[in-house]
């Protein structure tokens, strides 16, 4: 086993945690249930509403606390954003309408919100600063940054401009053709962003195809948008019309009911209203490798988004060899992934995913740590796991830490449930950001979670 590598979560940012009842046996989880609105959709409905011409309307919006900084940050540029029996109803500015905001742009853990926003606002006429928490801070910018620079963007941060806060003086920019070298939405998201208020073509190019729900709702706002293979182009300066949108339920959440689903005995769960982007459904493709009987009905689309209900129920899975081609596709799962595969028969290699190093936490050494302190047997590459499966349950028994980051603890809670004892997972206030009512969702199906605090 590699050394681990040093915690990059920094200190405590809170004190509660919360206790883990293990599953009895063949006590499974029943019902049928809904998950919050997806994530990424929810960020790009407000950026995209709010640099829109006249009213954009948003049903589902996820109001956990990462979405909710992008929407304070647009209030804060002048756009007017009102909830009205839980629909966001927002009053768009044009792309030349925002104003400069008076105050530091503080967008909590979310580093979705500050790596668009950065992009966004480096073609705006105006200065912005923009921050995150402790954890935020410490996770990298420069490759959001050094192409938006190389467009003639005026950004800078602490650590030769890698690392937030940044400082932006907006300005008129130029088109840019670009490789990204990696998977990232969130890197094409920002030069896209940037790209739609620069006068020409901007052009992007990845090695694999990362989530396109920015083209997606790009495309549905009326902008020029193109695709070529692993080549997306917007044109700039397009009439962006305000629009009716339903985001719909984040299979990133959905995905802590699946795998606590196929682990548990006598489990039948429905989950209704999942995006099924074919770019984010790399869980289900793996999990269905390893044997799960996964059921997708009722399929539709909704806004410009694949969307189904999804069944699942109690499965013997196996390990498997994860194909480097499918990270992309389950980058955010692969926590709850992880759990997975080790109470699984057989050995499951995740290797080529260097991406998980650069979350809210190191995920690769998260999971490591975590379900080696419960039980499992697993081994740490620099760039992936060997873990070890043990279908028999994990131990428990343990306090085990979350290192604040949300899929991780969530992911964790998971892996309690088939836990010989109770265990206690630390630091679990960040579940806000995505996940607000993650405990009584699952205690509505039977699981017992209960908060606990950890003295200081």
């Amino acid at each position: 086993m590699t050394e681990h590598r040093e915690d990059k979560a920094g200190d405590f940012s809170g004190d509660m945690g919360l206790a883990v009842v293990p599953m009895a046996v063949d006590q499974g989880l029943v019902g049928v249930m809904r998950v919050p609105g997806d994530k990424s959709i929810s960020h790009r409905s407000i950026i995209l509403g709010a640099v829109a011409e006249g009213e954009t309307v948003v049903h589902g919006l996820l109001e956990g606390e990462d979405v909710l900084r992008t929407r304070d940050a647009f209030r804060a540029m002048g756009v007017e954003i009102e909830r009205r029996e839980g629909v966001y109803h927002i009053q768009g500015v044009g792309l030349d309408g925002l104003s400069e905001p008076d105050r530091v742009l503080d967008m909590g853990n979310s580093g979705t919100g500050m790596r668009l926003l950065t992009g966004l606002l480096a073609s705006q006429p105006f200065f912005s600063v923009v921050t995150g928490d402790d954890s935020l801070r410490t996770r990298p910018m420069g490759r959001v940054i050094k192409p938006l620079t190389r467009m003639g963007a005026v950004i800078m941060g602490r650590d030769g401009g890698r690392l937030a806060p940044l400082a932006i003086q907006g300005r008129d920019l130029l088109p840019l053709e670009h490789d990204t070298g990696v998977a990232s939405a969130q890197v094409k998201s920002a030069i896209l962003l940037a790209g739609l208020n620069t006068a020409g073509i901007t052009q992007v190019t990845e090695p694999a195809l990362s989530r396109d729900h920015t083209e997606r709702m790009f495309t549905g706002f009326g902008a020029r948008v193109h695709r070529d293979g692993l080549t997306v182009t917007v044109e700039g300066w397009p009439s962006l019309q305000g629009q009716t949108i339903r985001v719909p339920g984040d299979i990133s959440s959905a995905a802590f009911f699946i795998v606590a689903a196929l682990l548990c005995r006598g489990s039948d769960l429905l989950i209704e209203g999942v995006g099924v982007n074919p770019t984010r459904t790399g869980l289900l493709d793996l999990l269905g490798a390893m044997g799960a009987g996964l059921r997708l009905s009722n399929e539709r689309l909704e806004g410009g988004e694949p969307v189904a209900d999804i069944r699942v129920g109690f499965a013997e899975l196996q390990g498997i060899e994860v194909p480097p081609e499918v990270i992309p596709r389950a980058i955010d799962e692969f926590p709850i992934f992880f759990v997975a595969a080790s109470l699984a028969h057989g050995k499951t290699v995740v290797a080529g995913a260097g991406e998980l190093l650069h979350k809210e936490s190191d995920r690769i050494r998260a999971m490591a740590v975590g379900l080696s302190r419960l039980g499992a047997q697993v081994e740490e590459g620099a760039d992936g796991l060997i873990i070890h499966g043990r279908p028999e349950g994990l131990a428990g028994g343990v306090e085990v830490d979350s290192m604040t980051d949300h899929r991780v603890a969530m992911s964790l809670v998971v892996a309690g449930l088939r836990c010989q004892k109770g265990v206690k997972i630390l630091r679990t206030d960040n579940i806000a950001t995505s996940f607000p009512d993650f405990v009584p969702r699952m205690g509505e199906l039977g699981v017992s979670l209960s908060p606990v605090w950890r003295d200081r």
